[in-house]
């Protein structure tokens, strides 16, 4: 069973793939992509699905996890900004990375 500090991880993964662009070249990611995202959070999830159903089964036993990521997707730039900002610090992310990149250049397309 996955820890609550993990699975908000993964959710704080799967909001950062909202949009964030790839191709960063530094340790930092542009994240302007995800506060100014169209993404509703069905595509979000449709995209996680299709590309990685391990990572969306993490999120869809944690209703912490799923509900902070409605909460990304509901909020407006300003509050989106916030958000990414207090998960970047979280441990654990870097290995959400590859999927992140992947859902946020394809969420549009659900």
């Amino acid at each position: 069973m996955l820890s609550k500090a993990k699975l908000v991880g993964a959710a704080a993964c799967m909001a950062l793939a909202l949009s964030v662009g790839a191709g960063v070249a530094h340790a930092e990611p542009d994240v302007s992509a995800i506060v100014d995202s169209t993404c509703t959070y069905p595509q979000v999830i449709a995209a996680l699905n299709d590309q990685s159903p391990e990572t969306a089964a993490e999120l869809n036993t944690s209703p912490i996890a799923s509900g902070w990521l409605q909460g990304l997707v509901a909020a407006p730039p300003d509050q989106r900004a916030q958000m990414v900002q207090q998960v970047q610090g979280f441990p654990g992310i870097q290995q959400y990375l590859p999927v992140i990149f992947q859902v946020a250049n394809s969420c549009n397309r659900y």
